[in-house]
């Protein structure tokens, strides 16, 4: 037991030193957020390579990635200001369109799955919902859905956004965003002197997230312990930016290991299926982006970001990455998330589609 734990945490520890160097051949690529999207194509590519020879029943270390959540969650309540809801009218014309994403993306989804790649409606309705990606699979599953396909479908949405949106909003932009080579969150570059603080929070944003039950406590519990400690001036959260690309990298290369393990039938129809119902997706986003942008004086670039369908951990780096004020980005993405999940619950308890 303890030499096969050796081994998996020493493959963990080669995983991330390939996703660290894809994130710096995509850094020196000029590419988009290049510690996430490199990491994630390194970790990727040796999954689709070398997979076979992966340790048996190998998985990312899920203390890791929480740990690189909680961070992530500090850096975004680091960044809470009382000036957050002075458009507070404008933020709840914001989180309307969110809800009509959220009935359209469904339903949508459920077609393309359904009538365009032929699975079952269990299938199709679970893996086409625009969050609560492990509420999804467990129901899916519980409802008689193909948990494989669930789980994969579930994951490229992930993947899928987080890789298409900052190539997207550079083509916008006219310019690569979010490279780390000239991202700056602090205004003297942090240091050391701000880890033992960061990871007090993140231990006690935890605690406080399984105790409150908070959505996605994981990434909200650290996120409200920073911004209590932020706003009432108890202590300075200046990170260093290379914390930011440490998170990014973790992150990459815990999605590119997802695709270990999959057939490759099952991989490139999902892929497929995936790049059709994102594509619909990013695209009803951003027209209510543009909608609620003119209506509200909102920033576009925030709006977009809130309404991309990825996950709300990899959401909240994006916009801290862009300095697209990553606290409206992740408020707007748990509402997404905690709305989806009850429509999928409010539906399989009425019975609307006889999924069974």
């Amino acid at each position: 037991m303890t030499r096969r734990f050796a081994i998996k945490h020493a493959f963990t520890l080669l995983l991330l030193a390939i996703g660290l160097a894809g994130a710096l051949v995509a850094r020196w690529a000029g590419a988009p957020m290049p510690f996430m999207l490199g990491a994630l194509a390194a970790s990727a590519a040796m999954a689709g390579v070398f997979g076979a020879h992966y340790p048996k029943d190998y998985a990312f270390p899920m203390p890791v990635r929480l740990l690189f959540i909680g961070v992530i969650g500090v850096m975004i309540g680091a960044q809470v200001d009382p000036g957050l809801f002075t458009n507070a009218g404008g933020f709840v014309v914001s989180l309307g369109a969110v809800s009509l994403f959220v009935l359209a993306s469904q339903f949508i989804n459920m077609a393309i799955y359904y009538r365009i790649g032929g699975y079952d409606k269990a299938t199709a309705w679970f893996s086409g919902s625009p969050g609560g990606l492990v509420e999804a699979v467990t129901m899916g599953e519980e409802a008689g859905g193909d948990v494989r396909v669930l789980t994969i479908l579930q994951f490229l949405r992930i993947i899928l956004v987080v890789s298409i949106l900052p190539v997207a909003l550079s083509i916008w932009n006219g310019a690569p965003v979010g490279s780390a080579a000239g991202l700056s969150l602090t205004r003297d570059g942090g240091g050391l002197v701000q880890l033992p603080l960061v990871l007090v929070l993140v231990l006690a944003g935890h605690v406080l997230g399984r105790t409150v039950r908070l959505p996605a406590g994981q990434l909200t519990g650290p996120l409200v312990a920073a911004a209590i400690v932020s706003w009432l001036g108890w202590a300075s959260l200046d990170m260093p930016p290379w914390l930011l690309a440490m998170a990014q990298v973790v992150l990459g290369v815990h999605l590119g290991v997802r695709f270990h393990g999959v057939g490759r039938a099952l991989l490139v129809k999902a892929v497929g299926m995936s790049l059709i119902s994102v594509t619909v997706m990013l695209g009803l986003g951003l027209g209510l982006a543009l909608a609620v942008g003119w209506a509200t004086g909102i920033p576009l670039e925030v709006l977009i970001i809130s309404y991309a369908p990825g996950g709300v951990t990899e959401m909240g780096l994006v916009a801290i990455s862009l300095s697209a004020n990553p606290t409206l980005v992740t408020m707007h993405h748990l509402f997404r998330i905690t709305l989806t999940v009850l429509l999928l619950s409010l539906a399989r308890r009425l019975g609307m589609l006889h999924l069974r």
